[in-house]
Formats: C-alpha cells, sequence, structure tokens
C-alpha cells in the first residue's frame, strides 16, 4: 500500500504541476494523483526524475464521456492508469430512479475505459450516503452497478457513517482511498470542516487498518481548504511516513 496526495490540495500554491510533482517528492510521497496537468511532457520529467508515481487522475465525466480517447491518452503517457469521476451532484442521487440511472451512466463509461484498459473509479462525498428506499444511495449504486470506488473517509464520517465500514464492505472494489482527516459538525447530523492529518475526528489508524485488509492499493492525501497548503504537503508527508512501517 503506497501513499499520495491530490494535487487538488495544492492548486492555491500558482506553481506548475512539474513543481508540485517535486513538492510532494521531497515531502516523502510516493506518487501523486492528477487533478489537471499543465504541461504533459515537463510534468512527465518530473515524474521521471524524482521516482514518483501516478496512479490517477480526476476527470469531470462531461469530459470523460465526449472525449474518452484524448484523455486516456494524456494521462497514459504520464502513467496513469485508474480515472476518477470526482463528484455527480446530489441530483444524480435525489432517488431511486436517479440513483439507477446514474449506474448504468457509470456502468457505460465503465465499459468503454475497460476497453481502453485502464479501470474507471467513482469518488463519493457526503450527499451520496442520503437515504433512498430505505437504504444510503451509495449503496444503491453498489448494487446497481459495477464501478469501482475511491471511498473519501471523510465525507463517510460526516455524512454520519463509519469509514472502516465501508472499507470492509467493498474491499474489493476499492482500490484506492482518500484520507483526509475532519472536525464534525455538533450541530448537525451531517457536515464537517476538513483539518490536517491527525486533527480532527477520523480514526486513522483503523482505517488505514481497515485498508491493509483489504484491496486497497494507494492511499491518497487529500485537504479540500488547507490554510497554508506548503505546509499541508509537509506535514501530511511526515505524518504518514509514521504510519509506514505497519505497511
Amino acid at each position: 500500500m503506497d501513499f499520495g496526495i491530490q494535487l487538488y490540495s495544492l492548486r492555491t500554491l500558482d506553481e506548475s504541476t512539474e513543481a508540485l510533482v517535486e513538492r510532494a517528492a521531497d515531502a516523502g510521497f510516493d506518487g501523486v494523483e492528477f487533478a489537471g496537468v499543465d504541461d504533459d511532457e515537463r510534468t512527465r520529467m518530473a515524474l521521471s526524475n524524482t521516482g514518483l508515481a501516478a496512479p490517477s487522475a480526476h476527470v469531470d465525466i462531461e469530459t470523460l464521456e465526449s472525449d474518452l480517447d484524448a484523455v486516456c491518452e494524456r494521462y497514459g503517457s504520464l502513467g496513469v492508469e485508474t480515472l476518477v469521476v470526482p463528484y455527480l451532484p446530489p441530483e444524480a442521487f435525489a432517488d431511486a430512479d436517479t440513483v439507477d440511472e446514474t449506474a448504468h451512466r457509470l456502468d457505460d463509461l465503465t465499459a468503454r475505459c475497460d476497453d481502453r484498459g485502464v479501470r474507471l473509479l467513482y469518488h463519493n462525498h457526503d450527499h451520496e450516503l442520503q437515504m433512498v428506499d430505505g437504504e444510503p444511495a451509495l449503496d444503491r449504486l453498489a448494487d446497481e452497478s459495477g464501478v469501482g470506488f475511491e471511498l473519501d473517509l471523510a465525507w463517510l464520517l460526516a455524512a454520519g457513517y463509519d469509514p472502516t465500514e465501508y472499507l470492509d464492505r467493498y474491499a474489493d472494489r476499492t482500490p484506492i482511498v482518500h484520507l483526509k482527516d475532519v472536525v464534525l459538525d455538533a450541530d448537525a447530523e451531517r457536515g464537517g470542516r476538513p483539518v490536517g492529518l491527525g486533527d480532527g475526528e477520523l480514526a486513522i489508524d483503523a482505517c488505514l487498518d481497515a485498508a491493509r485488509d483489504g484491496f486497497v492499493e494507494w492511499v491518497v492525501v487529500e485537504h479540500d481548504f488547507p490554510d497554508d497548503p506548503a505546509e499541508f504537503c509537509r506535514a501530511s508527508g511526515e505524518y504518514v511516513a509514521t504510519r509506514r512501517s505497519e505497511n
């Protein structure tokens, strides 16, 4: 199991993708997950020079559906073998019928990715955990589709669920997880504020144990809105380094 960082977390640094790759390497990560690339060749050189892997990339579903060959060619040249749909709006999970439509849409895209030798995953937020016909929409999506997951552990917790249970439940279809910490909203049934690793309420060690016991290949660190992205990158690399001996 390797550790990476989602470069979206560092987007406000106003640095090139090449520089962000180098920053991730300096922090001790094994790889990066892309959320866009500004210069393919320079990014490729940075990956080669640092020895970092690029296991996955977030690409919006409209781009995947309309220009999949170009996406596969671009990210494939960077070593990416997994594409992740990073978001679908709450309307896509509003009721049983829309969840089923979303499942079929993701299955169609999964089949097209499979034909090109690329894996497709879906990344959850908390709205996929709203109840639909007596069960969380995410569970209905899993029942109605074969799409894999990039489970976001903080969003699962913020929605009121135990992330380790979801890691166990979908171990065979969750090769990548997002690791971020969160302080829960005490005045609401769901929701929370992202914080640095170890500063929130996520049971990180239990989650990593569950990930090791499952199908997880990569643990990708993320923070939606870090006050100091450079410090978040450095501190997160240091934090996960303390967990490597247990890997």
